[in-house]
């Protein structure tokens, strides 16, 4: 009895001894894991402040998203803005007892010890909390053996009680939910709602948010476009947890499951999406480095001047390398979470492109095909020689991505000819969408040369905000952005500028003058003498109104006599033009390349009573805590006289009630106060209108590839024919939507004292509809060559 006693009380000892030896090596294990010193545990402030990568939002002026930057497609969600639905799934499904722990759940423990472990049953689930999936996500890499495996689940233990001293509930849910990865760049659960169902996080519906939060348990498993059918299971499995946890009726569980999946899948693509060539422009301007000189080829000289001015003037230019986060290191555009707010209207955005493809794809290109089709150096003007057709190609062949990287692979030129002359699948473009075809490199860069190409810009006059941006017509297809980046030969939009001289020195619209020919005398001793392409009122006197609307060279020619090429060249870069240009006579006419964004700011500056508002494109940026970190105003100064800015308001509305832009009336039904210029470049290679409105400025340029890429003749060629339908069918849209506060009824405010008479003698005698004014700039051929 005794020795039995004893040799139990001695297993009690060993029994308690081991238990409280265990507890207090339990107890230092936690201790040390605790304290970092069994590896890596995150401090006070990583756990405050976890890091996450998130995507850079591009945010339009009506809060809309246009797109993100990325490394990880992520944007971060607030808990107000989770519907209850994606709450209740994933609670239901990862840890119905979330909100009654402390970041351990000890049935879960249990039951996963029991029933998975001790039963084998893999359907009882894992006892990991969604605090404890969270700790995984934030911290942990996936561990390469089993020790490694153990000692991360003791520090996710560790972790996830932290976490719960520090976060709330909801706090932890939206961090969880923030930091999800699933498939196709979607990351986070804003991003799988727009992915997978088009949706915003507050509106999806029961059954969308069980899909995805089904797809957590294995993303790539659970892929509802290659296993629908496993997902939809997958998706009840889901549904019916929530049934469990009383989050749905039985009544609601055996309706909803039996629904199909209903995908609307779209995967996220910086080449797709609204506005994709003004996402663009605005990554390559933030991105932008220090200009340095030996970076620029020899003949970028002026593109190293101009981005030398942009990198001094404009803080938007270079903003990831001039702005410094608190710690001193520069923002990521890609993994920081900033919130880029720009001027874009969303609504406009959307009518801008809509009216570039609308009138390309359905009368524009059509035509031109009509024009081609059969001719052997097609699209090309029959004006070409084969060996310059030849020689086109074969520079367009070498500029190519393929042709570079066949050279870089060592590959010899007769190689690199088999390559472009071997038929590939692959998908093109077409306006009634992308086409699978077999094709040969060489024909496809034919192919993509029969395209007509455009630009369209619209700005707030007052302002200086971009509301519209379209660079051409697909960006995935065509990445050259005419918008903001192309310069192209301006034409008879030039003019404008040039009667603002005029205008400026005191005289006015009905002022009249010789419709006669104008010869000017050169400095090589030869005359040149600017032609017409029509005869109409010839050597009669008109109204400066008259050659204005009319696009008359001689009246044009005739301003410029008066002054100088010098003089005009100078009122040309204070109305707001930048780019360089000879002051020659023929500068009158168009010779010169201008870019769009400096055109329809410039013509901005006759909307805003003589006020140069430099254009602008970013409001404001905020980091991802939403505190404003930069915000951006226009540059303003006056250009020109408020009187003046007003003669020439009544100068362009001239040319839309009565001249080359006259079918903006009988045609389109504009019958509101409008002021517009047509242009046509040499060879009609170029067609632009710009249009002013009292609110509202825009620009349209439509033209080929290459300058030898155009219509043959001039009633398709011109402005009016190119150019001039995409704004009527953007100005259309714009008018009908009321909330846009743009309307017919705008008008151009007269200035204080304004008493100059603008009813001119001859302001009825209209253009000829037939011709529309046509203003084939063949004076500018040849002759003007000797300017330059």
């Amino acid at each position: 009895m005794n020795s039995n006693t004893s040799t139990y009380k001695k297993l009690l000892r060993w029994f308690w001894g081991i238990f409280f030896i265990g507890i207090a090596f339990v107890s230092l294990l936690f201790i040390l894991i605790s304290s970092g010193l069994m590896g890596f545990m995150p401090s006070f402030e990583e756990l405050e402040n976890p890091k996450t990568n998130l995507a850079t939002e591009i945010l339009s002026s009506d809060q809309e998203l246009l797109g993100t930057f990325y490394k990880e497609n992520r944007s971060f969600v607030n808990y107000e803005d989770l519907s209850p639905n994606i709450i209740n799934a994933l609670i239901a499904t990862e840890d119905v007892r979330f909100k009654d722990h402390s970041g351990i759940d000890p049935r879960g423990l249990a039951r996963v010890a029991f029933r998975t472990v001790l039963l084998q049953d893999q359907s009882s689930g894992g006892g990991s909390t969604i605090t404890q999936q969270l700790a995984k996500l934030l911290f942990h890499d996936p561990a390469p053996n089993i020790f490694d495996r153990i000692m991360q689940k003791l520090k996710e233990w560790v972790i996830a009680v932290k976490l719960e001293r520090s976060y709330t509930k909801e706090e932890i849910l939206t961090m969880y939910l923030n930091k999800a990865e699933f498939i196709y760049d979607a990351y986070g659960i804003k991003s799988a709602a727009k992915t997978f169902f088009n949706a915003t996080t507050d509106s999806i519906k029961v059954e969308q948010a069980a899909v995805i939060i089904g797809m957590l348990q294995n993303p790539s498993y659970y892929n509802p476009l290659r296993r629908p059918e496993l997902v939809q299971k997958r998706r009840n499995v889901v549904l019916n947890q929530m049934r469990k946890a009383k989050f749905l009726s039985q009544e609601q569980y055996d309706s909803i499951s039996v629904m199909p999946l209903e995908l609307d899948f779209k995967r996220a693509d910086h080449k797709e999406g609204p506005a994709p060539y003004f996402r663009e422009y605005l990554r390559m301007t933030m991105s932008a480095s220090e200009p340095n000189r030996k970076n620029y080829a020899s003949w970028q000289n002026q593109k190293f001047i101009e981005d030398s001015i942009a990198w001094l003037n404009d803080p938007l230019y270079g903003w990831i390398n001039k702005n410094l986060r608190p710690d001193g290191t520069k923002y990521d555009l890609y993994r920081d979470g900033i919130k880029i707010y720009t001027t874009i209207d969303s609504r406009m955005q959307t009518y801008a492109e809509n009216a570039v493809k609308t009138h390309l794809s359905e009368d524009l290109q059509p035509k031109f095909f009509r024009e081609k089709k059969g001719r052997t150096r097609a699209p090309f003007t029959n004006k070409i020689s084969q060996d310059q057709y030849e020689s086109i190609i074969n520079r367009a062949m070498r500029n190519s991505d393929r042709y570079r990287n066949l050279r870089r692979q060592g590959k010899n030129q007769d190689t690199i000819d088999i390559v472009f002359n071997t038929k590939y699948p692959m998908t093109v473009f077409s306006w009634e969408g992308d086409r699978d075809t077999l094709m040969t490199p060489l024909d496809s860069i034919k192919y993509y040369k029969h395209f007509l190409r455009a630009g369209m810009l619209s700005i707030d006059p007052h302002t200086g905000h971009v509301k519209a941006y379209v660079g051409g017509p697909n960006y995935k297809h065509f990445m050259y952005d005419m918008a903001g980046i192309g310069k192209r030969q301006v034409g008879s939009t030039i003019k404008p500028f040039v009667y603002t001289l005029a205008m400026q020195e005191g005289h006015t619209p009905c002022d009249l003058v010789p419709n006669i020919a104008q010869t000017f005398y050169l400095p090589t001793g030869k005359t040149w003498t600017p032609r017409n392409s029509g005869s109409k009122r010839a050597g009669e006197m008109v109204s400066l109104k008259w050659g204005l609307a009319n696009s008359n060279n001689n009246i044009t020619a005739w301003v410029m006599k008066q002054y100088n090429p010098e003089a005009v060249a100078s009122t040309i870069h204070e109305i707001g033009i930048k780019s360089p240009m000879d002051p020659v006579p023929a500068l009158c006419l168009g010779t010169p390349d201008f870019g769009l964004m400096e055109m329809v700011g410039s013509y901005s500056t006759f909307a805003n009573k003589g006020v140069h508002t430099e254009p602008i494109i970013v409001t404001r940026i905020e980091d991802r805590y939403g505190n404003v970190i930069s915000d951006f105003h226009p540059q303003k100064r006056e250009a020109i006289s408020e009187a003046t800015a007003y003669l020439m308001l009544n100068l362009l509305q001239g040319v839309v009630n009565q001249g080359t832009a006259v079918r903006l009336r009988y045609k389109y039904q504009l019958f509101n106060q409008i002021g517009g210029k047509t242009g046509t470049s040499q060879n009609h290679s170029d067609g632009w209108f710009m249009g002013v409105t009292p609110n509202l400025v825009t620009g349209v340029w439509v033209g080929g590839e290459d300058r030898d890429i155009h219509f043959d003749n001039i009633t398709l060629g011109q402005g009016a024919n190119m150019a001039l339908p995409i704004f009527a069918l953007y100005m259309l849209d714009v008018y009908a939507n009321e909330d846009l506060n743009i309307t017919t009824e705008d008008e151009f405010e007269k200035p204080l004292n304004f008493n100059i008479d603008l009813n001119c003698i001859d302001e009825h005698i209209s253009a000829d509809r037939n011709t529309e004014g046509s203003e084939e700039e063949e004076e500018s051929v040849g002759t003007s060559n000797e300017f330059f």
